[in-house]
């Protein structure tokens, strides 16, 4: 704490993807965080002229979300100006961000996942869909369920493609799983207590996951064994390792009826607004939201410090 009182702070957010305000509100409660222990810090609504706003900055706290803040690019452009940063380095976060990349990272070191399969916008008419219905269509690089649906009949196969191309070239297509809907925070390697989510709806969209009362969250989760609940630790804590995560954060993964966590994918800058989950399970664990904030902006470093 006190080499942070030293320094700079920079909380970036905004920016320029489709979930630009939800990182306005997650900027704003990290920024007033900051503000409220003490330290030095400003706000920072990231545009195209970021790289020149970032002079006489010690250390950048990203509050970014999607495209530009959770796909590398933002650390790149940090890395370039020697300013150490939160979250994931420059290759975590690419890997992490995409979710076909991640899918197949999964794959191969034999982590639970869905099956799944791959349309590309320029050839997708001139393929069948392999997997069964029903499926999770989704864009393979956007945030807060963006562009997804649940397919339960071939009427809804079209529609469903067509929305997730309006926000990526590249589609994934993955088996539905029934079972329960669980998010796993991180510090470090280390797991956070589980958060069982519940969305009123069945589906957990846009709108479930930023409108309170849309959806119950339980931490600790009631109806999970011993065994479940350590395996979704021990599946959380391979995946920080497969990705290259740092930091702290939050994976999402179904549980099937048998048990087995199926993991969808890891986000490596979860948001910090008044319904997410790492701060429910951070505090859960003992940490306030102000003491998690200060943890995250320790951990902020550079990928290629020489």
């Amino acid at each position: 704490m006190d080499i942070l009182k030293k320094k700079r702070i920079a909380v970036l957010m905004g920016g320029l993807s489709p979930e630009r305000e939800v990182s306005l509100v997650t900027g704003k409660c990290v920024y007033e965080a900051i503000q409220r222990k003490g330290l030095n810090a400003i706000a920072i609504d990231v545009d195209k002229q970021i790289a020149k706003n970032l002079s006489n900055i010690d250390i950048a706290f990203i509050a970014l979300h999607g495209t530009f803040g959770e796909d590398g690019t933002i650390q790149g452009i940090l890395e370039y100006l020697k300013i150490p940063y939160t979250g994931s380095g420059v290759l975590g976060s690419a890997i992490a961000y995409d979710k076909v990349t991640s899918k197949e990272i999964f794959k191969y070191h034999g982590i639970p996942t869905a099956d799944y399969e791959v349309f590309f916008k320029t050839t997708c008419r001139q393929r069948k869909r392999v997997l069964e219905l029903p499926v999770a269509v989704k864009p393979s690089n956007q945030g807060s369920s963006i562009g997804v649906s649940i397919v339960q009949n071939e009427k809804e196969w079209e529609k469903a493609l067509d929305l997730a191309f309006g926000y990526s070239d590249e589609v994934l297509i993955e088996r539905f799983i029934e079972g329960r809907l669980v998010a796993m925070g991180m510090k470090g390697s280390q797991p956070l207590p589980i958060v069982h989510i519940r969305p009123k709806s069945g589906f957990y969209n846009y709108e479930a996951k930023y409108t309170p009362g849309k959806t119950e969250y339980i931490c600790p989760p009631m109806d999970f064994s011993a065994t479940e609940i350590r395996r979704c630790e021990e599946v959380a804590t391979q995946v920080f390792q497969v990705l290259s995560a740092r930091g702290f954060p939050r994976l999402d993964a179904i549980v099937d009826k048998q048990g087995t966590p199926y993991i969808l994918e890891m986000n490596t800058i979860p948001g910090m607004t008044a319904t997410s989950l790492l701060p429910m399970a951070a505090k859960q664990g003992g940490l306030e939201f102000d003491d998690l904030v200060i943890e995250i902006l320790k951990t902020a470093r550079l990928d290629y410090e020489e």
